[in-house]
């Protein structure tokens, strides 16, 4: 549910939502969400002083039922 909803966002920030992929993973200090996307909208994500990272993490750590979420975001270049 967490990563549909990310997801979702993200898609609506970027200018190429077909390659916003969302994955989700159980660590021992929580879940973590890892956001790629086209290496071109990664400023668009991240924002300016990381103002829009930060407003992802905000929403989602309030939709979160379960205690702490991470959010990672990283382009999709990268592994």
């Amino acid at each position: 549910m967490l990563a549909d909803a990310l997801e979702h966002l993200v898609r609506g920030i970027v200018d190429h939502p077909d390659d916003v992929r969302v994955t989700a993973s159980t660590l021992r200090r929580g879940d973590l969400l890892e956001v790629r996307v086209h290496p071109d909208d990664l400023g668009r994500v991240i924002g300016r002083g990381g103002r829009t990272a930060r407003a992802l993490r905000t929403v989602v750590g309030a939709l979160s039922t379960d205690g702490s979420v991470r959010v990672d975001v990283v382009d999709v270049d990268r592994r």
